[in-house]
């Protein structure tokens, strides 16, 4: 993951600046969030968090992951190849995010200006007060997208023969 996404020292020390403990259990979690390539499902935090406390039940996973998104240390995508939600370490502050459609890799960028103009335009075009808002686009990350050149080059040469 790239831009925006938090390292494991970075979480830390957010937690540590807002006064939060660092029990075994949430750093478990923030470990393995932070460990990976991608964004995860509840599940697979478990399942990673486990490795190094195999006690590890969901009900503190779902704990963990409330107080992270509520401190804007972690955010969900919803990872739309699979109709489920995942979630990654990220430093606070609004962010919007590039979501890869065979990975999960997620990019975050930031999109202030132009983004303001269209929710002042919405606003005065609907009536609503707009409060939030989310931004995830799809696709497919360089790899994926070299990997499908690649693909597409087999193929055309198996036909043409």
């Amino acid at each position: 993951m790239e831009r925006g996404v938090a390292t494991d020292e970075a979480v830390r020390a957010h937690l540590r600046r807002a006064g939060v403990r660092l029990t075994g259990p949430r750093q478990a979690v923030i470990a393995a969030l932070a460990e990976a390539e991608r964004a995860l499902t509840l599940k697979e935090i478990l399942e990673r968090a486990r490795r190094r406390r195999p006690q590890m039940g969901l009900a503190t996973v779902y704990r963990v992951v409330d107080l992270l998104q509520g401190l804007g240390l972690l955010r969900q995508v919803h990872y739309e190849a699979h109709g489920c939600q995942r979630y990654f370490l990220a430093l606070p502050g609004h962010h919007h995010q590039l979501v890869c459609r065979e990975c999960g890799r997620v990019v975050e960028f930031p999109c202030e200006g132009r983004l303001s103009e269209l929710e002042g335009e919405l606003e005065l075009d609907t009536g609503f007060r707009i409060e939030d808002h989310l931004l995830q686009f799809y696709g497919l990350c360089p790899e994926h997208r070299a990997q499908q050149v690649e693909g597409r080059d087999d193929e055309s040469k198996g036909w043409g023969d």
